[in-house]
This record gives C-alpha cells, sequence and structure tokens, in this order.
C-alpha cells in the first residue's frame, strides 16, 4: 500500500517503522532535517524534509497516488491543513491526529465534513479509552468504541444468576438500542438471530451507547447492579489525565486527580464539573499517604514521565491500591510491563503509540468499506451506504438482511444510534455491522 506520513515525532516515526517492516510503500515527510536523516537510516522508505503543508512537497511525495494519506505532526492546523490538501490532490483515505480538545468539539462542528477528511483521531483520547475500559468494565472480556465513541461494544460472559438465561434475544426486553451480536457457545461462535437463545457461560458480543449498554451487561454478567462508586485516583492532570476524567465522571466513579502545577490544577477544577482536583506531588510518598491513595479501587497514573508513571504505582500498590494502572510513552516498555506488572501490582499498561496504531490498522485496505474488528463470529464492518443502493431510503425492516448480518450502529452527521426496525438508511450514512463471512458480500450488495 502506498502511505504518506506526515510528522515523525513519538507516533509517527512508530507507526512509519512499524508499517515498512509491513512491506507497504513509505514516504514521511518531517520538517526537523536531523530528525528527518535519523529515520531515513531506520527505514525502507523515502523521507522528504520539509512543511507537509505545501503543495511542492505534497506532490513531491506522490500524493495523488496515495492510498493511505496520515498527517501525523503534533500540530492540529497543520494536520487539519496537509490532510485535507491531500485529499484535494486525490489520496484515496485521509486521516489526520488532532488535539483532544478539537475533538471533543466535534459535536459542535464536523470538523471532518469541513475540510473533507477521513477520520480524525487524538492519541490522547486513544490511550484514556484504553485506560477507562478497565475502570469502567472490569467485568468484561472486551471493551471497544465505534462510531466516533458514541457506540461501545463489550463482550461479556453469561452467568448463571442471569435472568437472560434461556430466554429467546427477541424476548430478552434489552435497554432500547443495544444489540447483541454474536454469541462464542463451547468453542463455537455464531451471529444470533432473534430466535436464538443464551444459555450459562456464553460468551457474547454486545453493541449500545455505553449508559445503556453497562445496564445489559450488568444484567448478564450478575444480575443486579452494585451502586458502590469506584473510587479513582488519577496521577498527572495533563491531556491523558483530564481525558481520562472526562470519560469516567458520568460512570458512577469519584474521581480525584493529583497535580503538581498549581496553574494546571486551577485549570482542570474549572474544567471538570465532578473531578476534585489536588494540587500535589504524586511522586512523593508522604502525599499519597495524606490522600489515602491506599483505599482507592483504581490509581492510573498519565504523566509524561515513565519512570514516574511506574514508581508511583508501585507506591500506589504497597499502600494497598487495588488495581493499578499506568501510561507507558514507549511501546517496548508497555509489552513488558503488561506482560509482567501483575507481579508488582501493575494491571496493565497502556501505550499512546500503540493504541494510535491499532486505531489506524484498520485502515491498511484499499477496499470501499473498513473492518473495524476482526471477532470469532465474523467481524465489525464499517461502510457507507451508496445513494441507489438497494437499502437506500429504505426501514432497516423493509431490507432483507442475509442471516448472520446485525446492524450495530448508525452515525448521520454527528449522530450515532444502534439503528431500530423503523428508521430509515440514507445515502451517505456510516453503517456498522457484524457480519458473518459466509455473508459478508451479500450484505455489501445489499448497500454499496
Amino acid at each position: 500500500m502506498k502511505i504518506i506520513i506526515v510528522g515523525a515525532g513519538e507516533i509517527g516515526r512508530h507507526l512509519a517503522v512499524s508499517l515498512a517492516r509491513e512491506a507497504h510503500s513509505i514516504v514521511v515527510i518531517e520538517y526537523d532535517a536531523k530528525v528527518a536523516e535519523e529515520l531515513e537510516q531506520q527505514i525502507d522508505g523515502r523521507v522528504l524534509t520539509g512543511n507537509g503543508a505545501t503543495a511542492n512537497l505534497l506532490l513531491e511525495a506522490g500524493v495523488a497516488e496515495c492510498e493511505l494519506f496520515l498527517a501525523l505532526t503534533s500540530d492540529s492546523t497543520v494536520n487539519l491543513m496537509a490532510a485535507s490538501m491531500a485529499k484535494k490532490f486525490e489520496a484515496q483515505k485521509v486521516i489526520a491526529r488532532v488535539h483532544p480538545g478539537l475533538q471533543r468539539e466535534e459535536w459542535l462542528f464536523d470538523y471532518r465534513g469541513h475540510f473533507g477528511i477521513d477520520h480524525i483521531f487524538s492519541s490522547e483520547r486513544l490511550s484514556a479509552i484504553e485506560l477507562s475500559k478497565f475502570v469502567r468494565n472490569p467485568d468484561s472480556l472486551m471493551v471497544e468504541e465505534i462510531a466516533r465513541g458514541r457506540i461501545e461494544v463489550q463482550q461479556v460472559r453469561v452467568s448463571q444468576r442471569s435472568d437472560a438465561v434461556g430466554k429467546r434475544l427477541k424476548d430478552l426486553k434489552a435497554p432500547e438500542r443495544t444489540r447483541v451480536a454474536a454469541i462464542t457457545r463451547g468453542g463455537e461462535h455464531f451471529v444470533p438471530s432473534a430466535e436464538d437463545a443464551m444459555t450459562e457461560g456464553d460468551i457474547v458480543t454486545i453493541f449500545g451507547e455505553p449508559n445503556r449498554l453497562r445496564k445489559l451487561a450488568v444484567r448478564l454478567q450478575k444480575g443486579s447492579s452494585n451502586e458502590e462508586a469506584l473510587r479513582v485516583v488519577i496521577f498527572g492532570g495533563g491531556e491523558y489525565g483530564f481525558s481520562l476524567a472526562q470519560m469516567l465522571e458520568g460512570f458512577n466513579c469519584k474521581v480525584r486527580i493529583l497535580e503538581i502545577d498549581p496553574n494546571r490544577a486551577q485549570e482542570l477544577t474549572g474544567l471538570l464539573s465532578d473531578t476534585t482536583v489536588l494540587h500535589t506531588d504524586g511522586t512523593v510518598l508522604s502525599e499519597l499517604e495524606e490522600e489515602q491513595v491506599g483505599d482507592a479501587d483504581f490509581f492510573i497514573a498519565t504523566s509524561g514521565s515513565d519512570e514516574d508513571n511506574v514508581m508511583t504505582c508501585l507506591q500506589a500498590n504497597n499502600l494497598g491500591t487495588k488495581n493499578c494502572l499506568t501510561l507507558i510513552h514507549r511501546a517496548d516498555y508497555a509489552d513488558a510491563i503488561s506482560a509482567s506488572g501483575r507481579h508488582f501490582g501493575v494491571l496493565a499498561a497502556v501505550s499512546p503509540r500503540e493504541a494510535t496504531r491499532r486505531e489506524l490498522e484498520r485502515f491498511l485496505t484499499s477496499d470501499r468499506f473498513h473492518t473495524v474488528k476482526q471477532m470469532g463470529a465474523g467481524e465489525v464492518i464499517e461502510t457507507v451506504v451508496a445513494s441507489g443502493s438497494i437499502a437506500a431510503e429504505h426501514m432497516v425492516s423493509e431490507i432483507e438482511w442475509p442471516e448472520g448480518c446485525i446492524l450495530v450502529a448508525r452515525m448521520r452527521g454527528l449522530q450515532a444510534i444502534v439503528p431500530g426496525p423503523e428508521d430509515t438508511l440514507k445515502p451517505g450514512d456510516t453503517i456498522y455491522a457484524m457480519v458473518a463471512p459466509k455473508v459478508r458480500k451479500k450484505f455489501l450488495k445489499l448497500v454499496r
């Protein structure tokens, strides 16, 4: 695949090295001559020095023949401009990294539509999502997000105590706009129909808006909800910690942030409505003891220092914190800590570089659809309803969907829902479906 990357910082360099190893044709544009020279020695690909948001350099990089264009500098303005220009030069897929604050404004302004960009993301938000999964859904086997984070995917195991055992899906009375889209039973995977029933021990894949989905997950796993709020302490009030706190505020969590910078602490107090921000040095053991960190259910280290993150987790664990999570900027260190961290109290380590790589992997295809997630029962496919297709301008219930296919999300503009039978699909809608391998072609013929 012909790929152009603008920006060889922490994220861009990691991705360039990773993609070059997979035999993709890589061109990197980097403003800093020294960084560009160093990268050229590391990868089998072209490295150009200069501003990636200039027409001459984009044309020299071969933007007109580009299949995937990634603007990954630390400057949102440069990335949006470069990506928009690349799209005008007819690059096939165009993706821009942005500041998390800009991504949080997507409900106010459609940046993707305005700049003609296929996808925008922030590495800070992706990392915060990964960390929040452990807190929001500690009993789930897997948690992902689709449709710009508005629809959540979980895998849960059905408990013998659940009132869902033995009920057909059409009789389940699940929360509105949630879906049971796949079942694993005895090592076999299948996309269920409305007539199928769940049994004890089933691993089910469910989709829905996060708050509603949580109710379904609790019902399947335990049969009743534990209303006691989780106590979460976040070390570091930078963008990672701030994004994480925002995500947890609405999920029955009592969140505290430990931030050493008094100005940042004051700023966070104004930005967060239901989080306690403490101006204190989280690297000092006596400060952790004073704030009773040992009583927390989760201690999450999100500072910019890998060393401080690991050491504060060790201290929190020694004080009695039940679960410790840490952000690790070096991907190889994150792998090592995730593999053996439980021995010294670290439940998991999240790498922003790896979170970004996984996010962008799904775009490494020239097909007119994206495989968002591969699963045992099939794959979660993202595609756009084409004008003149069989599905366009029809209600979901009017379309003869093949057995082994379930619609799990529909995005129109900035709004995403799990579509119901009476919802109409319109040209330009982005839809997501759980599709068994044998019916992928049939599904795509309906919508493309």
